[in-house]
């Protein structure tokens, strides 16, 4: 939104009284990036089947790079940010540095991040828990041999879920879990082990395809044979709908209702059109008007709810 300023002033000369208007330069009004979820690397330990953000290059910035950029977007706006990848705990020291100059730092409200949990060591949560709020981890069966031809690991990602659950209410991170709704799971129900992880926050995705990233055979993934219709999603989600903790999200709320930074600070417009230029290139006000982000779909997924741990909530 383009929008500019004037002001009047009385200049009187002889017996008349004359009105003068300057107009002061015009002003750009930009979204501001509330929430962004930062995928500082593609490079992952796990195969998910259908994962859209794949590594397709294995680049990622030196860390006070990373920090210029983090400082600009909160200066710009952010409130939150989510580190993803990949999987961010394959580089653990530059990750937590990025997360304790967010807290600390930059007094971010919440700092978050999101992993497949079997790289994640106590020592870690021990040196960087205080400034993390939440920590999201998948789970998208609770039967090992579904998560294993999913790609979630090689027979032991369930013992590493629950243990990271205990470990994160030790560590006073709030735990939140990710499901992908998907071919493989659509019939099972989860509510008794949801009921006893008790996660503040349960993410039921429905399964994306996003093109150039796990479309067809030409891509590092091909999530096709994990694809659901609408009704099937919905065929999930019912017998859960009781639970408190359940946030659903069908592709037409997730598609374009995310901020996500790649490992060169460019916003992705997925599935809608080429990546911006990068923030520390030309600076968050100019991207932020060149990315696709559906603010109402934002809202409609609740994405700004209860993001600080509670020792947090009044500190800054």
């Amino acid at each position: 939104m383009f929008f500019a300023y004037s002001t009047a002033a009385a200049v009187c000369i002889g017996g008349g009284c004359y009105c003068l208007w300057q107009r002061r330069k015009s002003t750009v009004d930009y979204k501001k990036p509330i929430s962004v979820n930062y995928h500082f690397t593609r490079k992952c330990n796990y195969e998910c089947g259908f994962c859209f953000h794949t590594a397709k290059i294995s680049n990622m910035l030196p860390i006070d790079e990373a920090k210029k950029g983090l400082k600009l977007l909160v200066n710009a706006g952010m409130r939150k940010v989510n580190f993803a990848g990949g999987e961010p705990f394959l580089y653990p020291a530059f990750l937590g540095e990025l997360i304790r100059y967010c807290k600390q730092d930059l007094h971010m409200e919440s700092v978050t991040v999101v992993t497949n949990g079997s790289l994640v060591k106590e020592k870690w949560l021990h040196q960087y828990a205080q400034h993390l709020d939440i920590m999201a981890v998948p789970c998208d069966s609770f039967h090992e041999r579904t998560n294993t031809m999913i790609g979630r690991g090689k027979g032991t990602h369930l013992e590493t879920f629950v243990k990271l659950s205990q470990l994160c209410r030790k560590h006073n991170v709030k735990f939140k879990v990710n499901t992908v709704v998907c071919r493989y799971n659509i019939d099972e129900d989860m509510n008794a082990m949801i009921a006893e992880v008790a996660p503040f926050r349960w993410k039921c995705f429905q399964v994306l395809v996003v093109e150039g990233e796990n479309d067809s055979s030409a891509t590092l993934r091909n999530a096709q044979r994990f694809t659901i219709s609408n009704d099937e999603y919905q065929t999930f989600l019912s017998p859960h709908a009781h639970q408190k903790s359940l946030v659903p999200e069908s592709n037409a709320v997730m598609k374009s209702s995310y901020l996500i930074l790649d490992e060169n600070m460019r916003f992705l417009n997925k599935g809608v059109k080429e990546p911006t230029k990068s923030i520390l290139e030309i600076g968050v006000p100019a991207v932020m008007n060149d990315v696709y982000w559906d603010e109402a779909s934002f809202a409609r997924r609740g994405g700004e709810y209860e993001w600080q741990k509670e020792d947090t909530a009044l500190d800054f």
